[in-house]
């Protein structure tokens, strides 16, 4: 269907406009209700975590996502909202790197920067403040396209998959809101005009460059399927599968199962386990279709990470770390890296870093599978 933006949420956009966003806090914000992990019982297992990095809280870190450098070492890119750069991370050791960009609106500078995504080659860094998705080539970063800006209100989550060689899809989560509360807190659109919470785009590279095109927006509009507040979004092709983290507390912060062309299943995962607030989304696959979801809770003290079965979406278990808390996103690297040769698990801790655990621990705490060919 043809999009169309909401008449309330442009008002309030341009009533505003003469006012930087870039200090707005996001939809999921709600002040003093964090909840705390040691308020409620939620079983979970305890594993180490491997690294965590520097902290540098003025970063206000939002998410990973890694690569493998031609020199065999692993980068974990990591957003950083306020300054508008990345944070580069070594994959092992947790040790920064570098930093990459600026604030601002052209070509390797970035506003308020959030979801961000590897795809062979290439990196994906969804900008809030600037309405943008925008394309760099790895390892020199330098950009080869943006896109979004006719669409995208206010963007935060993105998944990439390839539909042939050189022809990519995207897809990315738009936290538009309706205005907020006397208390500080959002308020989502009403159910009919959240329709395109969701933007399709496809993404066609060719020699030293890339170019994009809208496709479709899409939203489910009834009570049980509808995403009030978006932001992490993952997929799984091989069964036909989107998870959305719907992170509204007032209706049940929970995961949204759609399919890939855009509907909804009628199923909704964690509802009732989430106590804290539905975030960061990770696949752990095999090559025959089995494998685990990990979902994230986002308790202010020290995070949650839900395991799913990759097929039925059976709840397996749950662990924690000793000190990574309040986790936006998160990133699996299933590949062997030096230090772990099962993969690593990647998850940002309190806004102001990012910890590392090694898959072999979670397979270990959690009787799972260390890797594809083990049962």
């Amino acid at each position: 269907m043809p999009f169309r933006r909401p008449l309330l949420i442009a008002i309030v956009l341009s009533l505003s406009a003469c006012a930087s966003m870039r200090d707005a806090p996001e939809p999921d914000q709600y002040g003093d209700q964090d909840p705390m992990l040691s308020e409620y019982d939620v079983p979970h297992a305890l594993v180490s975590e491997a690294f965590l990095s520097a902290s540098t809280p003025d970063d206000n870190i939002d998410s990973p996502a890694s690569w493998r450098a031609p020199d065999g070492t692993t980068w974990v890119f990591a957003t950083a909202k306020v300054g508008g750069q990345l944070v580069i991370y070594d994959g092992d050791t947790g040790a920064t790197l570098r930093r990459f960009g600026s604030e601002g609106d052209g070509p390797g500078q970035f506003r308020r920067p959030n979801g961000v995504a590897v795809h062979g080659d290439l990196l994906f860094v969804v900008e809030r403040d600037n309405r943008r998705v925008q394309v760099l080539s790895l390892p020199a970063l330098t950009t080869l396209t943006s896109f979004g800006r006719e669409q995208l209100t206010q963007p935060y989550g993105l998944w990439v998959r390839e539909l042939a060689p050189g022809d990519l899809e995207v897809i990315v989560t738009d936290a538009y809101m309706a205005g907020k509360r006397p208390n500080g807190w959002d308020i989502a659109p009403p159910l009919p005009e959240l329709d395109h919470r969701m933007q399709r785009y496809r993404v066609t590279l060719s020699a030293g460059g890339a170019s994009a095109r809208h496709v479709a927006a899409f939203g489910d509009v009834s009570a049980a399927g509808a995403i009030r507040i978006p932001e992490s979004i993952q997929g799984d092709v091989a069964h036909d599968r989107l998870l959305i983290s719907e992170e509204d507390t007032m209706v049940g912060t929970a995961v949204r199962e759609y399919d890939l062309a855009g509907s909804y299943r009628g199923r909704t995962i964690g509802l009732g386990t989430f106590k804290a607030q539905a975030e960061g989304i990770a696949l752990w696959q095999c090559a025959d279709g089995s494998g685990y979801w990990i979902t994230t809770d986002q308790f202010l003290d020290r995070s949650v990470f839900h395991l799913y079965d990759r097929v039925t979406l059976e709840h397996l278990g749950a662990f924690a770390g000793n000190t990574v808390a309040n986790t936006d996103g998160v990133w699996l690297n299933q590949s062997a890296t030096t230090r772990f040769p099962n993969g690593v698990f990647y998850a940002v801790h309190d806004d102001q870093g990012v910890g590392a655990f090694d898959w072999r621990d979670i397979a270990k705490a959690l009787n799972l599978r260390a890797d594809c060919t083990s049962r």
